[in-house]
Formats: C-alpha cells, structure tokens, sequence
C-alpha cells in the first residue's frame, strides 16, 4: 500500500493540477486508486478539488467517505481532528492500492500553523510529502487588465519558501518525497524550466539530493477564472445566453464606463466586459461586435448596477438569439471590477479545456515514470481499460500522425479534437467551413487552433481530387463533373486526401452511417493483398484484460473463406496493440461434438487459417466458455494452447458478435473500443453514432496507431 500527501507553503500554488497528474499516473500504473481530502474547505459547499478527482476514470469511491475532518474541527480540537483524519484515511486506504491525499487550502488559518498541521497529519498518515511551491508572487499591474496575472518568483524565493517549508516538514516528523514548482516561468522556456530545478535542487543541498525536484510552468487558462466563477463572485444571475458557456475562462476584463465607439476598440479576446446595466446602446453594440467576426470574441458580459432592462431591449436580444452569457448584478461598478479581479480559476471536471491542459502540464514537465519509481509504485500484471486507453495515447503520441476528421459540424467530434490537440496524441484536420468550425469551437470554449480547418469545397483541392477519382473510377464510366460532384462529399474528401498522403488516416461515423463512411474506402483505398474483405473488431477491455470481438460491425453472414480472412486479419490487428494472439473460432459445439452447416463453416475456416498462417494459435469450432474458462477447457478441450486463454474471439456471424459484444459491454461492464476495421491498405475508422467524446478520442488514437504500422504514405503536397 502506497500513498502521498500533496501540499504547500501557502495558498494559490495550484496544488490541484499536481494532485490530478499524480492521480493520473497511478491510475496507469495500479488499478485501485483513491483520493482522500484531509481537510474540507466547506461544510456547506462541496470541495470542488475533491469532485473533480473523483470523477476521475480510475478512482471509485464515494464524496463522504473521502473527507476527513473541517476546519471548525481543527479549531475546536485537533489531537481529535488529527485522530478522526487517521480513522477515516485508514477506511479509504483498505479498499486502494494506493492513495493520493491533498492538503489543506490555506483559507482558515497562518501559512506556518496551517503548513505544521499538514506535516503532522502526513506523518501521522505515514505518507510522504509532496510539496509544491508556488512561482508567482504578487498581482502584475503593469497588466490590471488580464485576469489572474502575477509576477514570476526567482529560484532563490522559491528556495526561501522551500526552507520554510522543510523546517515545518522536519519539526512536524514528515518525510519529503518530491518538490513540483508549479506555475513557474510565464514563457514556457525548457531552457528557464530546467534552470528552476537545477537551482531548487541545489537549494535542497545534500541531506535531500535524491529528492526528485520538477518545475511545471504556468498556463493562462488554469488561472484565470471562468464566467461561472465571476457569477458567483458577484453574486450574479445568468440573464441570457447559454450555459454550458460559463465554462469559458475569462482572460481579460473590460470596463464598459465609455460610449460605444470607444468600448469597441478596447475589447479583448476572451475578456468579460463590464457595463453599466442602463448602458443598453454599449449592450447591444457588444453583442452585434461578438457576433461580427470582426471584433475579438469576448468570454461574457456582467452588467451591474441592478437596473432592469426595458422591454424593447428584452426583446431585441431575445431576436439577437446571442449565446454569449449575460449576468445581472446589483453591485456598483467599482464593486463588481474589484471582485472580478480577485476571483481565482478553479480546475474542474466540468471544465475539459482546464482538465486536459491541466493534465498535459503534468504530462510534459513532470517524469512520471521516475515519479512512479520513486512512489514504489510498480505497474500492475492486470491491464484495466483505463490503463488500455492510455497505453494507446501513449502509443499515438510517440509517433504522431495526421489524421483528417470530416464531421467539423459535430460538437463531439469538435470536443474530442480538443483533448487530442492539447494532448498531443495526433495531429488534425477537420472539415468544414472555417470560420463556422472555428466560431462554434470559440462558443464550446475550446481550443483547435493547432487543427487545420478546411472547407470541403476549396476549389484546388476539389479539382485534384475530381481529376483522382474520375482515374479511379473510369471503369464505372464516371465523368470529371460527375466526381467534381462526389469528391465535395465529406466522407469522399477525406478518404482521398488519406489515398493521396494529404492525411494518414480517417475517423468519421458520428454523423453519418458505416455506409457512407467506408463505401469511399472500398472505391478509393481497397484491401490489402492477400485480404479479400474488409472486417472489423472491437478491443473489449475487461477489467484486467483486454479482448478482440470480430466481425461484430460489417459482414453479415461470412463464408468460410471469409471467415479464415476475419480470424487472420484480428490475429494482425491483436498484435499491433500488444495483444498475443490466441484465435478461438466460435460455434455452438466444441471440437467434433456436434455438426451441422453451422459448424462445418466454421471447421473449414478454422483448417484454412492454420494453412494460410500456420505461426498462428488457433482453435475451432469451440464454445465462448470453452474459449474463455480455464476450469470449462480442461474439461472440454484439454491440452490446447488456445482453450480457455483465448484472447481474439471470431464470431461466426455478425447477429452473433454484435449481440454478444453488446451484451458483454452492458452486463460486464466492458469498454468496447470500436469497430476498428481492417483489411483497408490505409486507415479508416467507423465511429458509433452514440460516439461518446471519449470514444472519438480512442478510435483517432487507434487510427494514428494503425498509421505508425503502415507503409508511408504516397508522398503528396501538403494541405494549404
């Protein structure tokens, strides 16, 4: 049992994004992770720090029994509130292998008090301490206009705070594991990031020279606060617009005390702007300046004053349709500025651009492995479908490729190109209008600046590719007006910049069906030779093993031959995601137990797998528990290699496997990852079009994946 205990030497030092990377990690590594908070901000607010890491994928416990005592039981008594910190700590610690505990939030008490308390209940918990040290200091005013800035702290003040702070640790008897400065360097500098540690651990001096010290720079997005934070601020009420909207951060904040020509010029990107709430004229020009596209696109308007719109105003923004959010105050406009400006960005779930950067911060500046090695966490036997899924991110990552994403009109899709932009997993394009793609990212408050946005329509592109498709279909007698028409179909165009080089792969199907979405593959990218048909699987990730389902998606009732061409192709596709494969060809009876025309399909593609791959394990015709069950095989079929440790599971229908991998999904609680399809001499993925952002997520990494194991591509012009 391993556990840590993150804290700091005073407030706003973003321990949260700390304890989410570390939390992060071990759930790669270990398949019961738990979260504890030692002390609850709030008893009649609930700890956001705490939801946020409980809703995290790996952790599975409930909100009560993770917190510990109060601050009024700390001042009350605390040798009791220490004890009952213990006891409910202990309750969390027998059902994990291994817990991230975070400290208290520096909002009650001094920093030195607070900080000795901290350290008393991390020796107390026998958990050592991470301690981050925060690398800002005071409020930039030379910039009063940008929400959340701060002045960079030195090495050498980061350093003093450490002395402090490891004076406390030592008095307290608690033990110190690692030092994170976090919100270090504004400029991101490897070179400046890498001087902070070299300086941090020299400060440490020799008695902590094997302590590990990493520096974590700051990002704008995690400090400044969101437009729900503001609402709450100044007591406010969201008069109109969208909700889900007040997610978005604010960057900036504008102060609407002018007319309107000269608020125009001074509105920010991202900024909320503040106006009077009698100042309809500034109102409305703001909103018609949001909408224009020719103004900076602003995060949300507080207007104050408590003043009530007149009805012609009400119903002329009601017309205006603008999702942008409005809140009402009653405060005065000095008021509302002040408390805007001292409102904090708080890292949440419902938040996925601050969780993902939040998480790639961690990613990219902090060793986790080290970091694992160092908590003597070592990674489990057992693989979770969590740990799957980030085994693929990883994978992606390590070689990324560029993959096109023709549904740009979908808010999944756009959500889930987010989180793989900001994490590195691929590069994208995705199609569609530009300006309309890149306005409905700006409203979900989410960054694809990195994507490449292109129109369906470019006439350079549709000519190339006209001229393409009308070589590659002249046998059909197709003309080039009639595929000057066809390539501007989103499925078509993105399937021939894949054939061409312009992308590595395609992941489509959240709009539209696996028809439309593979028909152009079958036309324009073709089978591999040797591969008749094109097939598919789904990665099954159980709770400590992950399986391959095949053909669950595409192929109704295959023939011999194609089932033979099924089992090989999943045997390949198990292999490329590190999966052995062990081939069990599915029926009703095992071995020479039963027959029927059923059965002899499957005995006769059972023998041509073994002749046309004779390196393969396979068996056939053999029932699932058979397939599955150690204790059923012995039974059944003793002695094979393949019998109850099948890991790639061939259906001999597709009512079949789609059934059952439905039915394991829903009743195992399986992560069905798919339908990967197979077969294709390049790339291309079939989404569901109940796709969850999470799936789209896992179907593009599975794409760049696949890439990375194909030939390169045929070289072609880049797109413009």
């Amino acid at each position: 049992m391993a556990s840590i205990f993150i804290t700091s030497a005073e407030g706003n030092s973003g321990k949260s994004t700390v304890a989410l990377g570390v939390l992060d990690a071990l759930s790669h590594a270990t398949s019961r992770v738990g979260v504890f908070r030692a002390i609850a901000r709030s008893t009649v607010e609930r700890d956001y720090v705490l939801e946020m890491l409980l809703a995290h994928d790996g952790v599975d416990l409930d909100y009560d029994e993770c917190i510990g005592v109060t601050y009024d039981d700390v001042r009350t008594d605390p040798e009791a509130a220490l004890a009952a910190i213990v006891e409910r700590y202990k309750a969390v610690e027998a059902q994990c292998d291994a817990v991230v505990v975070v400290g208290s939030d520096y909002t009650d008490v001094g920093s030195p008090a607070e900080l000795a308390y901290n350290a008393r209940i991390a020796a107390n918990l026998g958990a050592p301490v991470l301690l981050v040290l925060g690398g800002r200091s005071a409020r930039d005013e030379t910039q009063p206009e940008l929400l959340g800035s701060s002045l960079p702290r030195t090495a050498v003040e980061m350093g003093k705070i450490a002395d402090l702070a490891l004076a406390e640790l030592a008095h307290g008897r608690a033990e110190l594991f690692a030092v994170v400065a976090n919100r270090a360097d504004p400029d991101c500098a490897p070179d400046a990031i890498a001087a902070i540690e070299r300086s941090l651990a020299a400060w440490l001096g020799p008695a902590h020279e094997k302590v590990p010290v990493w520096a974590i720079p700051e990002d704008r997005y995690l400090v400044a606060p969101s437009m729900r934070g503001i609402m709450r601020s100044v007591g406010g009420e969201l008069l109109s617009g969208d909700p889900d909207r007040l997610t978005r951060e604010a960057l900036g904040v504008v102060i609407a005390g002018m007319s309107m020509v000269n608020v125009l010029p001074r509105l920010l990107e991202g900024a909320v702007v503040v106006i009077a709430s009698d100042r309809t004229e500034v109102l409305l020009a703001t909103l018609l300046a949001n909408a224009s596209g020719t103004f900076p696109s602003i995060s949300g308007v507080v207007l104050n004053g408590g003043f009530e719109l007149p009805e012609p105003v009400t119903r002329l923004l009601d017309g205006l349709g603008s999702k942008v959010p409005i809140i009402t105050t009653d405060l005065g406009t000095y008021e509302t500025a002040a408390r805007i400006m001292t409102t904090r960005g708080r890292l949440a779930a419902d938040s996925q651009r601050r969780y993902h950067t939040a998480l790639t911060l961690f990613e990219t500046n902090v060793d986790t492995d080290e970091l694992l090695r160092a908590f003597g966490v070592a990674r489990a036997r057992v693989v979770t479908p969590l740990m799957f899924e980030f085994q693929l991110i990883e994978r992606a990552r390590a070689q990324r490729k560029r993959i096109v994403l023709p549904e740009g009109d979908d808010d999944r899709v756009l959500r889930a190109a987010a989180t793989v932009l900001k994490r590195g997993i691929a590069d994208l394009v995705i199609l569609g209008e530009p300006l309309e793609v890149r306005a409905r990212a700006i409203e979900l408050g989410i960054d694809i600046q990195r994507a490449e946005v292109l129109s369906p329509f470019e006439p350079v592109h549709v000519a190339r590719f006209a001229q393409e498709y009308e070589r590659l279909r002249a046998h059909k007698s197709v003309t080039y007006a009639q595929a000057a028409d066809t390539v501007t179909d989103v499925s078509y165009f993105g399937t021939l910049m894949v054939h061409l080089g312009l992308a590595d792969g395609m992941v489509s199907g959240a709009v539209h069906t696996t028809a439309h979405t593979i028909r152009p593959a079958f036309e324009i990218i073709k089978t591999k030779p040797g591969v008749s048909v094109v097939s598919s699987v789904f990665l099954m990730a159980l709770a400590d093993r992950v399986l391959v389902y095949g053909d669950c998606a595409i192929i109704p009732d295959p023939t011999s031959e194609q089932l033979a061409d099924i089992a090989i192709s999943s045997a390949a596709t198990a292999a490329q995601f590190g999966i052995e494969p062990r081939i069990a060809m599915l029926s009703y009876s095992t071995g020479k137990s039963g027959s029927g025309v059923e059965v002899e399909k499957v005995r006769t593609a059972t023998a041509l797998v073994r002749e046309r791959a004779p390196e393969l394990l396979v068996e056939g015709p053999i029932q699932y528990d058979a397939a599955a069950d150690v204790a059923v095989a012995a039974a059944k079929m003793p002695g094979s290699e393949v019998a109850g440790r099948a890991t790639v599971f061939i259906f001999p229908d597709l009512n079949t496997g789609n059934n059952t991998y439905k039915a394991v999904q829903r009743s195992a609680g399986a992560v069905a990852i798919g339908p990967v399809l197979q077969g294709l001499n390049k790339p291309i993925n079939d989404l569901s079009r109940g796709a969850l952002i999470d799936d789209i997520v896992n179907t593009i990494a599975i794409t760049a994946i696949q890439a990375q194991d194909e030939a390169s591509p045929t070289p072609g012009e880049g797109v413009a």
